[in-house]
C-alpha cells in the first residue's frame, strides 16, 4: 500500500494528544480522560471501515470521543433535582426578553464572579461538565463541537447537516439553558 489510509498508526499518534486534552477537559480526571481516548481509538480502528469521508478523519474521531465522554458522564450522573428545570420551551425562552430584546428583570442572570477566578474553581468546571450532559443530545454536540472543539460554524453545518441559522439558534438555546443551569447548580451555592 502506497498511501496512508486516515487511521495510519501516524496519523492516530498524532491525534492521540489533542483526544487527550479535550478528554481531560470534559472529565477533569487523567485516568478517566486516557480511558476515554484509548476506548475511541479501539472504536475507531475497528469501525474504520464506516468512515465515509464526508467529514475530516479528525472530525470523527472526535464525534466518538465526544460519545465516549457523554457516556462516562452520564454514569456519574445519579439523579440531578435542579435538571427538572432545564426543560425549556420556545414560549419560555422568548418570555426571557422585553419586546426590544433586552432582559426582564427577573430572568437578568446572575453575575459571574472574576473570570479568572471561575476559570480556576473546579467545581465549576464540573457542573458545566453535569449541564451539558443534561442538554438535549443534538444540542450538546453542536455546542460542544463549536465552543470546546473550535469548529467553525460552516463545519458544524456540513458535520451535523444544518444550515448556518439553524446551527446559530441552537447555540443560543444552548447557551441559555447552559446559563440556568449552572446558575441553578452552582452560583446558588456560592
Amino acid at each position: 500500500m502506497t498511501t496512508a489510509s486516515p487511521t495510519s498508526n501516524e496519523h492516530i499518534a498524532a491525534l492521540r494528544p489533542k483526544l487527550v486534552a479535550f478528554a481531560r477537559l470534559q472529565l477533569r480526571e487523567n485516568a478517566a480522560a486516557e480511558d476515554a481516548v484509548q476506548d475511541t481509538l479501539v472504536t475507531a480502528l475497528e469501525k474504520q471501515s464506516t468512515f465515509e469521508g464526508r467529514s475530516a478523519f479528525e472530525t470523527w474521531v472526535f464525534g466518538i470521543l465526544k460519545n465516549k465522554i457523554l457516556e462516562r458522564l452520564r454514569q456519574q450522573v445519579r439523579y440531578i433535582s435542579w435538571q427538572h428545570g432545564t426543560e425549556q420551551d420556545d414560549e419560555t425562552l422568548e418570555n426571557l426578553f422585553k419586546e426590544n430584546g433586552r432582559w426582564h428583570a427577573a430572568a437578568r442572570p446572575l453575575p459571574w464572579g472574576e473570570p479568572d477566578q471561575l476559570l480556576e474553581n473546579q467545581a465549576f468546571w464540573q457542573v458545566l461538565d453535569v449541564c451539558l450532559v443534561a442538554l438535549p443530545e443534538h444540542t450538546a454536540r453542536v455546542f460542544t463541537m463549536r465552543e470546546l472543539m473550535g469548529l467553525s460554524t460552516q463545519e458544524i453545518c456540513k458535520e451535523v447537516g444544518l444550515t448556518e441559522t439553524n446551527c446559530w439558534v441552537i447555540l443560543h438555546r444552548a447557551r441559555l439553558r447552559l446559563r440556568t443551569c449552572i446558575e441553578k447548580g452552582w452560583l446558588s451555592a456560592v
